[in-house]
């Protein structure tokens, strides 16, 4: 069940922070905090602190933070109902009856549906894998043991057959009691445009896809003929499943991911199968997509350190590429694996062994140093169209690492390779770095990067002074948060408005995403505030305003090129609104 947002406010106000965590990590207080060594990363000077009376933790050395369910979650690796379950038990509060609910009626409504589409995923894997196990499956089981896929992998994977027949699962999850109109909600049944409702799945060899905790939310489906179209077919995004936060396997390497310090990321279902069932890595698949953020931040629960095992061909290579930069940017340490032409880990292994395919990834090469040299395969140093055609294309990948002291390195290595000097190189790539940070929005660049002292202030009043932080936040619109790096912290606090001040901070922390939550938790472990809360809104106003004044001036400057004859009374306008804008400023400062 999902719990009530009433139950988790008041057990979270019931639990004491502290008392939980010192059952993990033995603490001692320092001033109004209580610090130890870091139970998630290996350190010999605490820098772990417990901020009792917000309720929040966070550490200086691996950046981690949260509230005391995330702690829960972490620590134990389990899901925040999980976690909420242990708490509860833990301090000796009961649970609530699936009927009470809290104070939102659609939030039950919604809690009730997602139980509901896990309950039937569940129906539908159980009964692929007796499809597989029965006489109409003796094909997909030969298929399944000519691309050497084990019986324990077969079962661990869950793997399954959809047998050919138009409506075979609707009808068993019909007479489960199911209503038609939830199956179409589960996208495992679809509607034709003559108004027959049948399986989305037939005549395929079925790959359940699980979120992290285990539970079953999606299906792949992979043809049994080679005209069948399309080669792969997918669950539709429902309510339970969102593809661009699913990393396929994580269920089943999370624990040996964390044991070992990395992951191994490769393409498909079957290139996972065949790494897992081997042992040769700890391994997930992002299932032929370049990743998200939202995968990135998954993943980084686990390890921070990644190898990419990718197919060679252009799109696997490029879809490599995509992945690389966002992991870079998430500040990952990220290696490359090239293979040889045609081949895949799938292919690879099963045709060299996995200690082959360990040696490989020993001998993986880091990504930036990978991406240098193919990008300097075709540099001319001799001549500057060319140094400078590469430098724009560093510059561009520079400009995505979060660490400073990283920067320059790879700053160092352009400069040699271009023959540009290196006080030269590392100038052009913190300007290209500070660009991108107030050009680009979080969504698209979801490192923080440099964050201004007015985003800060505000964030760190939204942990300590509520109140006024609400106050303050209430003088911006949506507009002024644009190109912000705490965007997405901002747009979520304001999504609460209408809860107690004593509960926002709190549940601020829950709503919000683990890079999401450490970056607050980091801001709020500071003991004083950056600046005052109101001055922060007012100086996030202005810098909005001015960048609209710049704006205008700019199309004044190019209609002014034009001709100011034939564009007169459009640069009038512009003027008016440009002196506006600069009265409101005035008025600000």
């Amino acid at each position: 069940m999902l719990f009530p947002q009433q139950f988790i406010d008041d057990l979270r106000l019931h639990a004491n922070i502290v008392q939980v965590v010192q059952e993990f990590v033995p603490l001692k207080r320092a001033g109004a905090t209580f610090k130890g060594l870091c139970p998630f990363h290996a350190e010999k000077t605490p820098s772990f602190h417990v901020n009792p009376e917000k309720g929040f933790f966070h550490c200086f050395g691996c950046g981690v933070g949260g509230d005391v369910f995330k702690f829960l979650e972490l620590h134990e690796r389990v899901g925040f109902q999980d976690a909420v379950r242990m708490l509860a038990q833990k301090f000796g509060v009961a649970l609530p009856e699936q009927s009470e609910g809290g104070r939102d009626d659609d939030s039950r409504r919604d809690a009730g549906l997602r139980e509901a589409l896990l309950k039937i995923h569940e129906i539908a894997a159980a009964y692929f894998q007796d499809e597989l196990a029965g006489t109409a499956g003796a094909r997909a089981r030969q298929q399944l043991k000519d691309r050497d896929v084990e019986p324990r992998a077969i079962e661990q994977l869950g793997l399954g057959y959809a047998p050919p027949a138009r409506d075979a699962l609707r009808s068993q999850l019909l007479k489960q009691g199911f209503a038609q109109s939830l199956l179409l909600q589960s996208g495992l049944i679809v509607q034709r445009e003559s108004g027959e409702v049948v399986d989305r799945f037939r005549n395929r060899l079925m790959v359940p896809i699980c979120r992290d905790a285990g539970s079953v939310i999606a299906f792949g489906g992979r043809s049994m003929d080679a005209e069948q179209a399309p080669k792969y077919l997918n669950s539709p995004e429902t309510p339970i499943y969102s593809k661009g936060r699913t990393l396929y396997g994580l269920n089943l390497t999370k624990a040996s991911i964390r044991k070992l310090g990395y992951a191994v990321i490769v393409e498909g279902y079957f290139d996972f199968a065949q790494v897992f069932q081997t042992g040769a890595a700890p391994v997930v698949a992002s299932c032929g997509t370049a990743l998200t953020p939202q995968q990135a931040q998954l993943l980084r629960r686990f390890t921070t350190k990644v190898v990419l095992s990718y197919d060679p061909d252009a799109a696997g290579q490029g879809a490599a590429a995509r992945s690389c930069e966002l992991l870079v940017a998430e500040g990952f340490d990220v290696n490359v694996v090239v293979l040889e032409k045609g081949e895949d880990p799938d292919t690879f292994i099963r045709r060299k062994g996995p200690d082959e395919y360990r040696e490989k990834l020993r001998s993986s090469r880091p990504y930036l140093e990978y991406l240098l040299d193919q990008a300097a395969a075709g540099l001319d140093s001799g001549h500057d169209d060319s140094r400078r055609q590469f430098l724009g294309k560093m510059l561009a990948v520079a400009a995505r690492i979060p660490d400073a002291a990283a920067r320059d390195q790879f700053a160092d290595r352009i400069a040699h390779k271009a023959r540009i000097t290196e006080d030269v190189v590392r100038s052009e790539i913190r300007k290209a770095a500070v660009n991108r940070v107030t050009t680009l929005t979080a969504r698209e660049l979801p490192s923080f990067g440099q964050m201004k002292q007015a985003e800060k202030g505000l964030i760190w009043a939204l942990i300590h002074d509520p109140a006024e932080a609400v106050e303050a936040m209430a003088e911006l619109d949506g507009d002024d948060l644009d190109g912000l790096a705490g965007r997405d912290v901002f747009e979520m606090a304001r999504s609460l408005h209408g809860e107690p001040h004593d509960v926002l901070p709190s549940a601020l922390l829950r709503r919000l995403s683990t890079m999401s939550a450490q970056l607050v938790t980091s801001i709020a472990a500071n003991t004083s505030p950056p600046a005052p809360p109101l001055e922060c809104a007012r100086a996030l106003k202005r810098l909005r305003w001015e960048r609209e004044r710049a704006a205008i001036q700019r199309e004044i400057d190019r209609l002014q090129e034009l001709g100011a004859g034939q564009h007169g009374h459009e640069i009038d306008a512009l003027w008016l609104k440009k002196k506006d804008l600069m009265h409101r400023i005035e008025a600000l400062t």
